[in-house]
């Protein structure tokens, strides 16, 4: 209860301390000490997404279909660091802040987070880190992307991406259907993401900076969100 508590809300540790009668280095410790019995917890249960590029095609094919997936980036705001360079490197143009970064992939039929990357600075782009990643995907598969993974095709039956607006010039009619069915296809891994934001751990700013906790959290937060997917899915058998 401590550790979901402070992820899903994200309080100051001075406020933890208060609700659980410890002290702020207390609640420091605990909080580092809970979140790797968190992730064996979530591990156990089966719900952390695939972190391996080299293990998630076989997992995505054991279902015996061709899987339609969705590919897409996720910022994370964070404090500015202190150091100039890290400052650089962690500035976000797009959100203006300083962040961290992951690529994610869902399923279409699923509501729950398949592929989860490694945590990078905010200024890396998302095609690079989906190139860095090396994702193996099912050869079968169909995957729909976005703009900002221009020129990422990976070994894959298909692509699907819409179409821009070329320079001084029009989309046709059909161009438009096709970005509009295109993107309601698109919107599902913006619902999911939206899901896994539900612990305010990883969508307000991240004051905890120590090394390997914004990946850490990320994770828990999604595997947290593919547990409620799941305890869906069983309220809706019963």
């Amino acid at each position: 209860m401590f550790l979901l508590l402070y992820l899903k809300t994200y309080p100051l540790q001075a406020v933890m301390g208060e609700l659980f009668g410890l002290s702020t280095p207390q609640v420091n410790y605990w909080i580092h000490r809970l979140l790797p019995v968190l992730r064996s917890a979530l591990d156990d249960l089966g719900v952390l997404p695939e972190r391996d590029p080299t293990y998630f095609a076989q997992a995505q094919g054991a279902s015996g279909e061709a899987p339609r997936l969705i590919i897409d980036a996720t910022e994370r705001r964070r404090q500015r660091p202190k150091n100039p360079e890290k400052q650089a490197l962690f500035y976000s143009g797009r959100k203006k802040k300083h962040c961290d970064k992951n690529v994610v992939i869902v399923h279409t039929r699923r509501k729950r987070i398949d592929y989860l990357s490694q945590t990078y600075p905010g200024k890396t782009h998302e095609k690079k880190i989906a190139d860095e990643e090396g994702i193996s995907y099912p050869p079968e598969a169909t995957l729909y992307k976005d703009s900002g993974f221009q020129g990422y095709e990976p070994a894959v039956k298909k692509t699907c991406q819409a179409k821009k607006k070329p320079p001084q010039g029009k989309l046709t009619e059909v161009e438009k259907r096709s970005n509009r069915k295109l993107a309601q296809i698109r919107v599902k891994v913006e619902h999911d993401l939206a899901g896994v934001k539900r612990s305010r751990i990883v969508k307000d700013v991240l004051r905890n900076t120590k090394d390997s906790v914004s990946d850490t959290v990320m994770e828990a937060a999604c595997g947290l969100h593919n547990v409620r997917d799941e305890n869906r899915k069983r309220r809706l058998k019963n």
